[in-house]
């Protein structure tokens, strides 16, 4: 048991055998509490924040029907109404690599066994972020929208035939269907798709330096109705932040 004052924190016993881990919960439970119930930091916190970071982003949804997990990259700055209140700009930029078998229609009905595909998701967005941090730990909730571009393009240009049957595959690289079938005639080297979305996640953070330095994990899952496939994917992101 941890005392703080009248506070107190009850952690779990853990068995001889497995002390050597601790459950998600227990951790995550363990951060709050280090967030609260730290003394005060020494040096004031400055209005100003910025960030960098870069991870691994994981499709979602129709999205992971086509793409795989990619990397990521991420810049962000904005300003801190208070220690729990802050406004933050951010640009994204996610690879959103092609998987073997969602090129393989497209492949069979060109008769091109050396068709190659490439995606990227870019996403510039405004976001409330809500933080709870003692001298060395700190966790927080992050949401907000903004406008996302997903591009796609193809190693080369492909012309459809008639009753071609329509799949998700053709849908992402920006052709159209009508009753199952794409329709003909469609010739198209590349597609991008703009639209307006939003995002929500969570993350915390290890101060490792007396003027702010900290160093931060976070996931968040983004959702833009995009044309054709909705894009949906998971951020999972470690980097800096002042």
């Amino acid at each position: 048991m941890i005392v703080d004052g009248h506070r107190a924190l009850h952690i779990d016993e853990l068995h001889d055998d497995g002390r050597r881990f601790v459950s998600i919960r227990s951790m995550l439970s363990i951060l709050i509490a280090l967030g609260a119930y730290s003394p005060p930091m020494r040096s004031q916190e400055s209005k100003l924040n910025t960030s960098l970071g870069a991870g691994v982003t994981a499709p979602m949804g129709s999205t992971g029907q086509v793409v795989g997990a990619g990397m990521n990259a991420t810049v962000g700055a904005g300003y801190n109404f208070s220690r729990h209140h802050s406004l933050i700009g951010e640009f994204m930029w996610s690879a959103l690599p092609t998987k073997t078998q969602a090129l393989t229609p497209i492949r069979i009905a060109a008769n091109a066994k050396d068709l190659s595909g490439s995606s990227n998701l870019f996403a510039l967005t405004a976001n409330y972020r809500f933080k709870m941090e003692g001298r060395v730990f700190g966790v927080y909730l992050i949401g907000g929208g903004g406008m996302y571009h997903r591009h796609a393009s193809l190693s080369r240009e492909i012309v459809v035939g008639a009753g071609t049957v329509c799949t998700p595959s053709w849908n992402w690289w920006g052709y159209s269907c009508v009753s199952g079938k794409v329709t003909d005639d469609q010739t198209l080297l590349s597609a991008g798709s703009t639209a307006l979305g939003g995002n929500a996640g969570a993350g915390f953070t290890i101060r490792f330096h007396e003027e702010g330095y900290k160093f931060y994990v976070e996931v968040r899952y983004h959702y833009a109705p995009t044309r054709n496939i909705a894009t949906q994917v998971l951020p999972i992101t470690l980097g800096f932040r002042f």
